[in-house]
């Protein structure tokens, strides 16, 4: 993109694509025609597996009120209590809690260019795939990686994070 093509993509698209530029990462954003609100709507539009789609879940820490970002492959559920375990007690946020403190709405919620920093952990089960999709800033948009560019581009620690599959019921 040389920039005039930022000009018609959505706000939060363009901070995502500005910063995606600005680290060198050979993807820009993509905008599909249907909405990618789930991880599974995502995985339909892309015709990848569910499991390929890095969806991010934000919760609110309880000590500080710090914005805490997990990134998760889309065929897991992230386990609140190993989220506690290694960076404080959270809790769920709400929609009005996740746009203050990422820019981004729910459903389009991107692991880079929040608005402000988030602690962030990068779930160890999105290293089963050679390539990731991740939302781009809006519910339409998204962008592909590998996961060894999502620890490059957040710096964060790869954890388990995620539920046991019979637990998740998966």
């Amino acid at each position: 993109m040389c920039g005039s093509e930022l000009k018609t993509l959505p706000e939060g698209v363009q901070r995502v694509s500005f910063a995606l530029q600005e680290a060198g990462h050979p993807h820009a954003p993509v905008m599909l025609n249907e909405a990618a609100r789930t991880a599974q709507e995502a995985a339909d539009g892309l015709g990848v597996q569910l499991g390929q789609i890095a969806k991010s879940v934000i919760f609110k820490r309880k000590e500080d009120g710090a914005a805490v970002l997990v990134v998760t492959s889309g065929d897991r559920r992230v386990d609140e209590k190993k989220v506690s375990a290694l960076v404080g007690k959270v809790g769920r946020a709400d929609a009005d809690f996740v746009k203050a403190q990422t820019g981004f709405t729910i459903g389009g919620v991107s692991p880079v260019a929040h608005l402000n920093p988030s602690v962030t952990l990068l779930d160890q089960d999105l290293w089963r795939f050679e390539v990731v999709w991740a939302a781009a800033g809006h519910p339409h948009g998204v962008f592909q990686l590998q996961p060894e560019d999502l620890k490059r581009l957040t710096g964060a620690p790869v954890a388990d994070v995620v539920q046991a599959l019979l637990e998740a019921g998966i």
